[in-house]
């Protein structure tokens, strides 16, 4: 253990190196130890998330002044990345989450004082946060809403909102939730709500069975809160899906795809020495055709670090993010990274064959090619195709 700074406090850079190292053990020590049952039964990963709480990793996003880790976003993404090496929802809860929180801090100065408060609370108490941007009937677009923040009696505000998934929502402490900023506002006048499960009635609107990710526990539900007006974020929503919602999330799955590859791949090499081997040390077929699947993971991770850095580049400057290059930008690296991470774990089970198909072979990658497969539906790739196709004909540099 590093000295104490004079505060009393581990600096924020020591703290939140340590607390890298604490979620690299839950990873191993926990997260793999039930990712099969969590899998198998679709259950909430409940083990890892509650490890995750007791080392800190929760306000691993906080500015060490509120009582969080103050980490940056490089190391809140390889966080993402150890998780899902070993559990893929739970790699995705934890980086669903930190998008929220690093949205929330990046647009903390023109939000109210509640918000600081709030922040402060949740690296206290680790309170885990899950997002309700998506509804029932605007055809998947983010960035319109039916659902409209209506005045209610005491000076509070109501919402109700049909949304088709809700991750994790039945263990969220807290929802951030989009809206129209008034019964009169158009459907893209929107604001983002940070609302307390307390504040709010869940009521399912199916179950949660599905190929993959089936830890993340997403069902859609009928939601209904009751919150105070200074629980609402007073930027813009199209600012903070630009500069923030948006790139925030396509970096972080994309590290979180890059996890459920490599680990994949890896379980392909430990194949391929093991038959090495019993061939007299001599590399099989499978071993060339593991080549082919190195080559892939090795573009995707320099597609998905450059992206972290391109982001990271362009952070402090809002006009840079906002423009219509940076929008492409991030919008390829979700195409390229969830069409990668599907190939690498295909091309690793075609390599090993039975032994990649079967579930009780310490070889089986049938849970990673179910997780990767999420990844295109993940705001739908054909969507975000669409979306291209127009700013191609308007940007001046992609």
């Amino acid at each position: 253990m590093s000295a104490p700074a004079a505060s009393g406090r581990l600096s924020g850079a020591i703290a939140a190196a340590e607390l890298l190292e604490e979620v690299r053990r839950v990873a191993r020590e926990v997260a793999a130890a039930h990712a099969d049952e969590v899998d198998r039964r679709a259950r909430f990963p409940v083990e890892a998330i509650d490890a995750l709480r007791g080392c800190g990793a929760l306000s691993m996003a906080v500015p060490a002044e509120l009582g969080g880790a103050g980490a940056p976003l490089a190391e809140v993404a390889r966080a993402g990345f150890e998780l899902a090496r070993c559990c893929a929802a739970t790699g995705m809860v934890f980086a669903m989450h930190q998008i929220q929180v690093a949205t929330i801090v990046r647009h903390l100065s023109l939000a109210p004082a509640w918000f600081r408060g709030y922040l402060r609370e949740l690296a206290t108490e680790q309170r885990l946060i899950a997002s309700i941007t998506s509804e029932i009937g605007t055809g998947g677009d983010m960035g319109s809403s039916i659902a409209a923040l209506t005045p209610a009696a005491g000076g509070m505000l109501t919402l109700e909102k049909r949304a088709p998934t809700v991750s994790y929502g039945a263990y969220a402490d807290d929802f951030l939730t989009t809206a129209r900023r008034s019964p009169e506002a158009e459907r893209g006048d929107q604001v983002l709500v940070l609302h307390r499960a307390a504040e709010t009635t869940l009521e399912p609107l199916g179950e949660w069975d599905t190929l993959g990710m089936r830890g993340t526990c997403s069902p859609g539900f009928a939601v209904r809160a009751r919150f105070r007006a200074e629980q609402v974020l007073a930027e813009a929503v199209p600012t903070i899906l630009t500069e923030s919602l948006v790139p925030l999330s396509h970096i972080l799955w994309s590290w979180v795809w890059l996890g459920i590859a490599t680990d994949a791949f890896e379980r392909g090499r430990r194949f391929v020495r093991e038959s090495a081997r019993r061939n007299g040390g001599e590399p099989t077929h499978v071993a060339s055709a593991l080549s082919r699947v190195m080559a892939e993971l090795s573009l995707m991770r320099g597609e998905v670090s450059c992206a972290l850095e391109d982001y990271l580049r362009w952070s402090g400057e809002p006009e840079r993010l906002s423009t219509l290059g940076a929008v492409l930008r991030f919008n390829n690296l979700k195409l390229a990274a969830s069409e990668q991470v599907q190939r690498i774990c295909g091309g690793v089970l075609q390599a090993i064959g039975i032994a990649a198909y079967r579930n009780d072979t310490p070889f089986s990658v049938a849970r990673h090619v179910r997780d990767a497969l999420s990844a295109r539906v993940m705001v739908a790739n054909d969507r975000i195709h669409a979306t291209d196709a127009g700013l191609l004909l308007l940007a001046k540099e992609v």
